[in-house]
């Protein structure tokens, strides 16, 4: 359990539970998105999970003018607000620039900042400001414990509701490592921590319609290494079809294999989560 835990609906973020932060990549054509949400819906019914629905109405950090970022804000946010209105999840998604903050803010739980993005004050600020959670994705480019530097930003507007989100970091040339002394770091903070699995695995330099772009079969490894080191959440896209997805097609997890996924992850979270109560441990 994190020093500094806070709750978003029924959802204790931070607290002895596992939630899971999932969608697909972005937002493609409505029916995808309310057919991801009612097999999620499905999933957190089942296993007993706290599910928060995440899809990004733009993505402005394609690698080619080409490439699909989305259906912007407008179109974005009123897909959103549908899934929140028919399944009851809360709903996090990215923002890009302090114009779209307040807009998204109308809709959104959790205001994500993109890990590229992460150093940017005035946008970080402007989330801040809204009173929402905000949800740091870690920069490719920082040592783990330089984290601490925006998540005062946001302290600094007053506002305490920050999630960290591990999502790898860049070692040499197109690739990403997940260091586990990550979590570590970015615990101290005090602050919850998640990770990212499926970014975690994308391949830089490929296109992400290309098998080659990601690694899915490290996510089991990756995954668990994550929940034993004491994550607070688990970030993970989901598709119907990975490889008909209009974004990150070769790192997103089939939506109908969710389940049996998350299955060990509870259970090594439920161990590990009692392991740190006998012996005391906060963080």
């Amino acid at each position: 359990m994190s020093s500094k835990s806070f709750l978003l609906n029924d959802i204790e973020i931070g607290g002895e539970d596992l939630f899971i932060i999932a969608g697909p990549c972005v937002i493609e054509d409505e029916k995808i998105m309310l057919d991801v949400a009612e097999k999620l819906r499905r999933t957190a019914d089942d296993l007993g999970l706290k599910i928060i629905y995440k899809s990004s109405f733009m993505k402005d950090n394609r690698s080619s003018v080409d490439y699909y970022i989305g259906p912007g804000i407008d179109e974005g946010l009123r897909i959103l607000q549908k899934v929140k209105t028919e399944f009851g999840f809360p709903i996090i998604s990215d923002v890009h620039f302090p114009a779209q903050v307040s807009q998204a803010a109308e809709v959104l739980d959790i205001i994500q900042i993109p890990a590229y993005l992460c150093m940017q004050t005035t946008l970080v600020t402007a989330a801040a400001k809204t009173g929402k959670i905000v949800n740091l994705k870690h920069g490719q480019f920082l040592a783990p414990e330089n984290m601490a530097k925006p998540v005062k930003k946001i302290e600094s507007c007053g506002n305490e509701k920050i999630i960290l989100t591990e999502r790898g970091f860049t070692l040499g040339y197109n690739d990403l490592v997940v260091d586990p002394r990550s979590f570590y770091e970015m615990r101290q903070t005090g602050y919850p921590v998640v990770f990212d699995v499926t970014h975690s695995i994308r391949k830089y330099g490929i296109p992400s319609a290309d098998p080659a772009g990601g690694a899915r079969q490290y996510l089991p490894t990756l995954a668990r290494a994550g929940v034993a080191a004491g994550i607070d959440g688990l970030f993970i896209e989901v598709h119907p079809c990975p490889t008909e997805a209009l974004c990150d097609a070769a790192s997103q997890l089939e939506i109908s294999r969710l389940r049996e996924f998350l299955l060990p992850l509870i259970e090594l979270h439920n161990i590990e989560v009692k392991y740190r109560q006998q012996h005391g441990i906060i963080s």
